[in-house]
């Protein structure tokens, strides 16, 4: 397999995500997006009232990410996401669009055609007690911690035949990103 035109470091609220794709990002010198910085306002009011956003709340969100990976990558651009993309289904929407999944991205005149793009899935995963720590410490956050138990009820992790690396938050970031570059060195 080529290396991936794009890097997706997902996993539940408070997993390290944006801190871990940031460094990544200017490790690589490729472009970084955090997923939380696209939420319309309806959802950030949703889970700012400690109500879990459902799969209509994410999918136009996802398109719009797709739409964007997949412009910087047809341009030669390399990217890193921060997303939770917790069920297979989003992450195939972060991939291949609206024919990622059954259901369908609004697409406002554009012709439907498969675009899909390379993608290397980052895991990083822990336990529920490790990541609550880690939220309760956190401020200035529109996710509140009552809402990560319904993110681990959500979580469907990686598996074949997906592109991925799963990777333990217990490591310290150095180790994380040392880890990824490996990876990316092998691809």
């Amino acid at each position: 397999m080529a290396a991936p035109g794009a890097l997706l470091v997902m996993g539940v609220s408070g997993s390290g995500k944006s801190t871990v794709g940031a460094l990544l990002a200017s490790e690589l010198g490729w472009k970084f997006y955090d997923a939380d910085d696209y939420h319309p306002e309806e959802n950030r009011k949703k889970m700012g009232k400690g109500i879990p956003l459902n799969d209509q709340d994410r999918i136009p969100w996802l398109c719009n990410l797709h739409d964007i990976l997949l412009r910087d990558v047809a341009s030669g651009q390399h990217v890193v996401l921060a997303c939770s993309a917790l069920k297979k289904m989003y992450r195939d929407i972060l991939t291949q669009g609206k024919d990622g999944a059954a259901l369908k991205c609004e697409e406002s005149g554009k012709e439907a055609k498969r675009a899909e793009m390379q993608l290397l899935v980052v895991h990083l995963s822990g336990s529920f007690e490790v990541i609550s720590g880690r939220l309760l410490k956190r401020k200035g956050h529109f996710m509140p911690p009552e809402l990560l138990q319904s993110q681990f009820e959500t979580l469907e992790p990686p598996a074949a035949p997906e592109n991925f690396i799963q990777i333990s938050v217990d490591k310290n970031v150095s180790e994380i990103i040392a880890t990824i570059m490996e990876t990316l060195k092998m691809k």
